[in-house]
């Protein structure tokens, strides 16, 4: 009986990390970063950027949304201001984006304090 509740423990804890590890998995193809506010996917596409924002995998309602996303590649420098839309964030403009790309999000949802957060395209 020891030996049973001993196997059933030790597969239990093994499968808490994956179990952890899907709320923080892409669902729109972009790169997540978790923050206070929560996870924010960011889907970069050249002529539009999406911030997608989760509660640990689970969609958040957002009420107001509003926040800027900066675009770095080397020295040169894209500003764009992000507007909510449905259940999302977007940005419109033209940007360059490519592996390696660095994005900088300042959010702020529902209300609350701004937040940042720093993706590194894949």
């Amino acid at each position: 009986m020891n030996r049973f509740l001993l196997a059933a423990m030790l597969s239990g804890m093994l499968a808490l990390p994956v179990l952890a590890a899907e709320d923080h998995m892409p669902k729109h193809g972009g790169v997540v970063v978790e923050t206070k506010a929560g996870d924010l996917e960011l889907v970069a596409k050249a002529n539009l950027i999406q911030v997608h924002v989760s509660d640990h995998g689970k969609p958040m309602k957002l009420t107001s949304g509003t926040g800027k996303v900066t675009v770095f590649n080397g020295a040169e420098k894209t500003e764009a201001p992000l507007a909510l839309v449905g259940d999302k964030l977007e940005a419109k403009g033209a940007f360059k984006v490519a592996a390696g790309t660095k994005v900088l999000a300042e959010v702020s949802l529902n209300g609350k304090p701004a937040v940042a957060a720093r993706f590194t395209l894949k």
